[in-house]
């Protein structure tokens, strides 16, 4: 099983202090408070391919750690197939966050082992918290009782950035590198590169490693050798 351990550090990165909240402030707030311990509701977050799920999550279980509210995050669109078994014996802490329900969609024994799992945790007291692209109801699920549980939490939509706001992001989280992206440099990343967050922070990663090994500034003829490269 792939579930994360409870020893496994969270992405230091990926904290509430570094996630883009405007147009989601209400939603980051409830997380913040589920993080906490001032609320223990069940959450369904919904949002695009780049929204900052993941992230939010990663903040969420890393937040609750620090107030040593035991936490586990299981990535079902990692997992190999069959994933039921996984579901199945997740657990045993006091939040439990899933993410990407909608690779389980469909998946008669995911979907029972999934329903199995809301029940136990209503049982034993934990806090679940789903994640997937969209409602309960539009993702596909075909379990209906499970379609049901799932659409009674609490549902958390997530707006995803435009694209000032991402040029905003990727600025920030350079700058925190010591990597200073100016305004021709972030023209040629946006009209060259994909643009979803997740996509734009491996290609920091890259070009952080890249810079530090050549001693170079950042620079539109950087980038354009780096990108001619492909995943070297």
């Amino acid at each position: 099983m792939q579930q994360l351990p409870l020893g496994w550090r969270w992405p230091a990165q990926q904290r509430f202090d570094t996630f883009f909240a405007t147009g989601n402030e209400a939603t980051v707030e409830l997380l913040r408070q589920l993080a906490d311990g001032s609320s223990n509701g069940w959450i369904f977050l919904f949002g695009p391919e780049g929204s900052g799920r993941t992230h939010l999550l990663m903040a969420t279980c890393q937040a609750a750690n620090a107030q040593e509210i035991s936490a586990q995050y299981l990535p079902l669109a990692a997992l190999p197939a069959p994933v039921d078994g996984a579901i199945r014996g997740f657990g045993g802490s006091d939040l439990l966050v899933l993410d990407d329900l909608d690779a389980i969609a469909g998946d008669a024994a995911a979907e029972h082992a999934l329903f199995d799992l809301y029940n136990r945790c209503r049982a034993e007291g934990s806090t679940l918290v789903f994640v997937a692209s969209a409602p309960p109801a539009q993702i596909g699920i075909q379990l209906p009782d499970l379609v049901s549980r799932l659409s009674s939490c609490t549902q958390l939509p997530l707006r995803p950035l435009d694209d000032a706001q991402r040029r905003e992001v990727l600025r920030s989280r350079a700058e925190t590198r010591g990597i200073a992206l100016d305004e021709a440099v972030l023209d040629f990343l946006f009209s060259r590169y994909a643009r979803d967050l997740g996509s734009l922070g491996a290609l920091l990663d890259r070009v952080d490693r890249e810079s530090l090994a050549a001693k170079r500034r950042v620079t539109v003829p950087f980038l354009r050798q780096l990108l001619a490269r492909g995943d070297d």
